[in-house]
């Protein structure tokens, strides 16, 4: 399972705010109907000069291509350049099993 990140954006303002809002909400939903889990999803301030959106999510090998390339379908649908994608592998960094909770050093045996 991948960890993928997807960003959206409107920074040209090639949208109108009703076409942005109509692209938002087919990433958003097309992004909730295939992930496996979702860490953050989210929108620049609204205050912000440009809107931009991005998810954070976990998702399986073939849902991911579909998803994908309904991606490239959104590009064409809403004149977009691109949709910028990030796929890679989640590691964990851990604490040392010879430090204690309160960061003591644990003498090992």
């Amino acid at each position: 399972m991948a960890t993928t990140v997807i960003q959206i954006g409107n920074s040209d303002d090639k949208l109108t705010q009703a076409q942005w809002a109509h692209f938002f909400k087919r990433v958003d939903n097309a992004v909730r109907s295939r992930a496996s889990q979702i860490h953050f999803s989210g929108t620049s301030h609204p205050s912000a000069e440009w809107q931009n959106a991005a998810w954070i999510f976990e998702i399986e090998e073939t849902p991911s291509l579909r998803l994908y390339d309904e991606m490239k379908v959104f590009c064409e649908m809403f004149n977009q350049d691109s949709i910028a994608w990030t796929e890679g592998k989640t590691i964990f960094a851990t604490r040392p099993t010879s430090l204690a909770l309160d960061g003591t050093t644990v003498a090992e045996n």
